[in-house]
């Protein structure tokens, strides 16, 4: 009995004609990336009271979280309260940020993964640092929420919006962005 390796291989089809002259896909996205015009990205101490303030939260959520999963009874309303805040400011913060990126939109090509990502639009240390706070507002809750199942310190989950909130605030006051396309004028259909 012979294996698949020992039979020989048949002969691909010819391609049709024509299609060996499109540009492979590949190509065709390396096209692309290069056509994008290149930005400058802001400083990294721009918004410095942005990343100041998630962090902040970040402590405040840290420290009355994981003083309500050690001692319950003494800490768990300051925990509530703690998370609520955390909550309805990043709400703020998340519709402040939208109306900024709304308004920034009408001259640059605004994309919510630059804004509440700050993917592309943000230098790294900027966005290791919103996105680290993010990070650990959401390893907190879920840590101190999975230790007292039940209990408000599942409200934690709640204060991550604190940091998004305030990672797209960064992105949409000082993200860079590249200039929106002209437009062009958008043939009609004949009827």
């Amino acid at each position: 009995m012979s294996s698949k390796k020992d039979r020989p291989r048949r002969a691909r089809k010819p391609m049709p004609p024509g299609r060996e002259a499109l540009p492979r896909r590949a190509d065709a996205v390396a096209a692309r990336r290069a056509a994008r015009p290149q930005v400058a990205l802001a400083e990294p101490t721009a918004g410095r009271a942005i990343v100041t303030a998630s962090w902040g939260g970040t402590a405040a959520l840290a420290v009355t979280a994981c003083a309500a999963a050690a001692a319950p009874h003494p800490f768990e309303t300051p925990a509530l309260i703690v998370a609520l805040v955390l909550f309805f400011a990043g709400i703020v913060a998340f519709f402040w940020a939208y109306a900024i990126a709304v308004g920034r939109s009408r001259l640059d090509a605004v994309g919510l993964p630059g804004v509440f990502g700050l993917s592309g639009s943000a230098p790294t240390s900027v966005r290791v640092r919103l996105l680290g706070s993010v990070a650990a507002q959401l390893a907190v809750a879920v840590a101190t929420a999975s230790i007292r199942l039940y209990s408000s310190l599942s409200f934690g989950l709640l204060a991550v919006m604190w940091g998004l909130g305030l990672t797209g605030l960064w992105g949409a006051r000082y993200g860079a962005f590249p200039p929106r396309p002209p437009e062009t004028e958008r043939r009609r259909r004949p009827r």
